[in-house]
């Protein structure tokens, strides 16, 4: 089952298909610290002194099982069910970024695998 459909020019997504990470050809996944906009996950499309821009990205609110970002982006969450990862968003700019970490394969996958949290 397809979970996106294109109205008027604009894509959306299923709900509940949110969780789902799309591999993008060609970026590298990577995890973003900024200054006042909190650890983001996504694909690294452009970088400048001050901003970045991210697709496909989760803001990590909280994670369980990694004790940095730096162990995060190495190996992922080993407590999935008590992390707290909203839905992917297609496109965020970050500025004031500090911090920009390249994920490994099995991070990428273990971040993509975390239940959207909502309230």
């Amino acid at each position: 089952m397809d979970d996106t459909i294109v109205i008027n020019g604009q894509e959306y997504v299923r709900r509940g298909a949110e969780k789902l990470v799309y591999s993008v050809e060609g970026l590298p996944y990577v995890i973003v610290r900024s200054t006042g906009a909190g650890c983001h996950a996504g694909y690294l499309k452009s970088k400048t002194d001050h901003a970045v821009e991210l697709l496909n990205s989760r803001r990590l609110w909280y994670w369980d099982g990694a004790a940095s970002l730096s162990q995060l982006a190495a190996e992922g969450v080993k407590a999935p069910q008590n992390c707290k990862f909203p839905c992917v968003v297609p496109s965020i700019e970050i500025a004031g970024w500090c911090e920009i970490l390249p994920c490994t394969e099995k991070a990428r996958q273990s971040i993509s695998e975390v239940p959207v949290w909502q309230r």
